[in-house]
C-alpha cells in the first residue's frame, strides 16, 4: 500500500500515472540515501523510546540489504509503490513486520524525501569535483606537452595579440578551480539536516534532531521546519547553477577545439579514435563528442531554468510541484560529470600542430607589442598607437 493509503481502495489509474510520472524511476538513484537516513532516524527514535533493543537490530539488518540491493541494481520501485520511501518501508514490514510499521513515526515523506536528496547531492557533488580534478590534471600534461607553442590570440574573432597554448589551456585551469570553489558553496548551502521537520511543520512531541544531523554528517540542522520546505527547489538551483559553471567552460573548451581542429585552422589535430564518421562522405572524421558537449551545456543550463520556474511563485510550504525539481538535478549531476569525463579523454589524445600556429603569427599581431616599444621611448602613446601600424 502507499504510504497516504487509509483503506485498500484503488485510486483513478489515470490519475495515478500522472501523479507517480517517472519518480518511481527517477527514486532507485535515492533509495541507498533514503537508507541511510532511515538507519539515523530509527537509532533517534530508539533513543526516545519507539524502538526497543530487540527491533533497532532487525531494522538496521533490513536498511543495510536494502543498501547493497540498491548498489547492485536490484532493488525493485513498483509504479504502484510511487517512490523509494513507500518501496523501502513495504519491504521493512514484509522483512520485520509491526517495526517496520513504526519507522515512519515522527517523519513525513517531505522532510523523508529532503534529507535523501541532500545525502545524494552532496555525493554527486564531491563525485563531481573529482572528474573536475581528472580534467585539470589533463590539461595541466598538455601544457607540459605544448604549452610553450606560440599560437595567435583572438579578440572579436580577429587575430589580436600573440598568445601561447600554454595561456590558452591554463585559463581553463583557473576557470575550473574556480568551479570547485562554486561547488564548494553549493555544498555548504545544502549541509543542513531537515529531517524532523515532518510536514514543514515541526512535531507536536520531542525528537532528538541534533542526534541525526551528526549521524548523518550533517554540518547543521536546519532549524525553521517551514524553510525546510521553502529551500525545496532554492538548494537544487543552487547545485545546477554551480554545474552550469562547469558546463560554460566546457563549452568555451569544445567552441576552440573545434574551430582550431578546421582545415582552416588546423591549429590541433583529433585523433580517429575520439571521431565519428559520415554515412555518405567517407574522408570525415566528425568530433561530434566536442559538439555533444556544447550542446549539453544547455541541457544543464535548461535544467536550472526549469527548476527555477518550477519554484517560482510558490506559496510557503510543501507543494508537489517540488516533486519535478528532482528530475532536472539528477539529470545535470549526469550530464556534467559524463562530459567532463569525455573532455578529459579529449585533452589527453588531441595534437598541437606547431607548423600552422606559429605561421600563424603574422606581422599585425605584433602590432601592440611594436606600439609599447616606440611609446617606451618617449613617445606619446597615442603617436606611438599611429605610427605602429600605418598602412
Amino acid at each position: 500500500m502507499k504510504l497516504w493509503q487509509k483503506d485498500s481502495g484503488r485510486i483513478d489509474k489515470a490519475i495515478e500515472e500522472f501523479t507517480v510520472g517517472n519518480d518511481y524511476l527517477l527514486d532507485l538513484k535515492i533509495v541507498k540515501f533514503d537508507a541511510i537516513a532511515s538507519i539515523a532516524h530509527a537509532k533517534m527514535l530508539k533513543k526516545i523510546g519507539i524502538f526497543n533493543k530487540q527491533e533497532l537490530p532487525k531494522l538496521e539488518k533490513a536498511l543495510k540489504e536494502i543498501i547493497v540491493l540498491s548498489e547492485k541494481g536490484k532493488f525493485i520501485i513498483k509504479k504502484e509503490d510511487e517512490d523509494c520511501h513507500t518501496a523501502i518501508e513495504n519491504y521493512l514490514t514484509k522483512k520485520i513486520g509491526t517495526a517496520g510499521k513504526k519507522i515512519h513515526t515522527a517523519r513525513s515523506r517531505n522532510d523523508q524525501v529532503l534529507v535523501a536528496i541532500r545525502l545524494y547531492a552532496k555525493e554527486e557533488i564531491s563525485e563531481t569535483k573529482k572528474t573536475v580534478l581528472k580534467l585539470i590534471r589533463e590539461l595541466k600534461k598538455f601544457c607540459t606537452k605544448f604549452g610553450k607553442i606560440k599560437m595567435p590570440g583572438y579578440t572579436h574573432m580577429q587575430k589580436a595579440m600573440p598568445s601561447s597554448f600554454g595561456l590558452w589551456a591554463d585559463s581553463f585551469t583557473e576557470s575550473l578551480e574556480s568551479d570547485l570553489e562554486t561547488l564548494e558553496f553549493a555544498k555548504k548551502t545544502i549541509n543542513q539536516n531537515p529531517l524532523g521537520s515532518a510536514a514543514g511543520y515541526g512535531l507536536p512531541f520531542k525528537i532528538d534532531r541534533e542526534l541525526t544531523t551528526k549521524l548523518l554528517g550533517f554540518e547543521k540542522t536546519q532549524k525553521n521546519p517551514v524553510f525546510c520546505q521553502n529551500s525545496r527547489g532554492k538548494f537544487e538551483s543552487t547545485i545546477i547553477f554551480a554545474l552550469v559553471q562547469i558546463m560554460l567552460d566546457l563549452n568555451k573548451l569544445a567552441t576552440d577545439l573545434l574551430l582550431f581542429s578546421t582545415a582552416e585552422f588546423g591549429f590541433i589535430k583529433l585523433p580517429k579514435e575520439i571521431c565519428t564518421g559520415s554515412s555518405i562522405m567517407p574522408q570525415k572524421n566528425n568530433p561530434d563528442v566536442l559538439e555533444l558537449i556544447r550542446a549539453k551545456s544547455a541541457v544543464v543550463e535548461a535544467g536550472l531554468f526549469k527548476t527555477l520556474s518550477i519554484i517560482h511563485s510558490l506559496p510557503s510550504g510543501y507543494n508537489r510541484d517540488f516533486q519535478l525539481a528532482k528530475e532536472p538535478l539528477i539529470e545535470s549531476f549526469e550530464t556534467t560529470k559524463a562530459s567532463i569525463n569525455a573532455m578529459a579523454i579529449v585533452i589527453a589524445k588531441i595534437k598541437v600542430n606547431k607548423q600552422k600556429t606559429e605561421s600563424a603569427l603574422t606581422p599585425e599581431i605584433f602590432a601592440a607589442q611594436k606600439a609599447l616599444e616606440i611609446a617606451k621611448k618617449g613617445v606619446p602613446f597615442r603617436e606611438a598607437y599611429k605610427k605602429a601600424w600605418q598602412k
